[in-house]
């Protein structure tokens, strides 16, 4: 699923993630410490500018069941989200290959730490916040 090239998000490189879920802010870490050129920046599902976006894109912000990143004017999602991310970082465009298993596979292992991400992973009582130097990547 992408957004209608008719209504593209105006921001790019962002990533949309669950503020509450520890994998989730993990891997926003993650990524950050590897974007050595910056170039992603991150809202949290439950912040205001999050909660638009998700809705803009048709995920349930309530119950997010989906990380996505806006890329290129596009929104991806499930694995293809992680995979865009991850072969624009330095060192991990090798990932591209991945595109090549079958893309219900995919989401399938997606969706099965999706669905237990809080029970393996815990949840936060509020969103994560970041330190000083990745709050300039945030948008709120």
């Amino acid at each position: 699923m992408t957004l209608r090239k008719t209504s593209p998000w105006p921001d790019d490189d962002l990533i949309l993630y669950d503020g509450v879920c520890v994998f989730c802010s993990r891997w926003i870490r993650f990524v950050a410490a590897r974007d050595v050129e910056r170039r992603f920046r991150f809202t949290a599902i439950q912040s205001g500018y999050g909660t638009r976006l998700a809705q803009a894109v048709g995920i349930n912000s309530d119950d997010p069941d989906t990380n996505a990143v806006i890329h290129g004017g596009e929104a991806f999602f499930r694995s293809d989200a992680a995979l865009t991310v991850l072969s624009n970082l330095p060192g991990w465009r090798w990932v591209r290959v991945l595109r090549a298993v079958p893309k219900p596979l995919r989401d399938a292992v997606y969706g099965l730490v999706e669905r237990h991400r809080y029970r393996i992973f815990g949840k936060y009582e509020a969103c994560f916040v970041p330190d000083a130097e990745m709050r300039a990547r945030v948008m709120e």
